[in-house]
């Protein structure tokens, strides 16, 4: 259970804080719901309380943990399929996970990519929402700018 103020995650979303922990009817059903604000694009979600867990809502990770992220972001590009299709599958996988070092690799690996050989605009897409779950939760464990994440992956990867 998570409180008021907390710092989450939502996969797929990113970081954001709990500002309040409403009961709401929607279609004929009460129920409590986390309202997580996202510093990125100011965006509010409503999450219900009893599938938090199964969503994999987490806590935010520790600013000393940020700096192994960031050093994950500078490592080796990890292996990739040659095909679309599997390639694809797989970061959503990733990203699916929630796990700040999955969505970490494929940040560092698309990007990698796109300037080698010009993304897809699929993969532009992937690349774009997964740079924005990551740079959620870099504002929020590092307390730092969205320019200042942003500036600490372009300079890093």
């Amino acid at each position: 259970m998570f409180f008021v103020g907390d710092k989450i995650v939502y996969p797929m979303h990113g970081a954001g804080i709990i500002e309040g922990i409403e009961e709401k009817k929607i279609l004929g059903e009460t129920r409590k719901y986390y309202i997580l604000r996202v510093p990125c694009g100011d965006m509010k979600i409503m999450i219900p309380l009893e599938s938090a867990d199964e969503v994999g809502i987490r806590s935010i990770i520790s600013e000393s943990q940020l700096s192994d992220i960031i050093d994950l972001l500078g490592a080796e590009s990890s292996e990739m399929p040659d095909n679309w299709n599997r390639r694809n599958r797989e970061n959503m996988d990733k990203l699916k996970t929630g796990d700040l070092c999955k969505v970490a690799e494929v940040v560092r690996n698309l990007m990698r990519n796109d300037r080698t050989k010009k993304l897809s605009t699929g993969e532009k897409k992937m690349l774009t929402n997964a740079k924005q779950i990551l740079i959620s939760e870099m504002i929020l464990s590092g307390e730092m700018s969205h320019e200042e994440a942003e500036g600490i992956i372009e300079s890093t990867v």
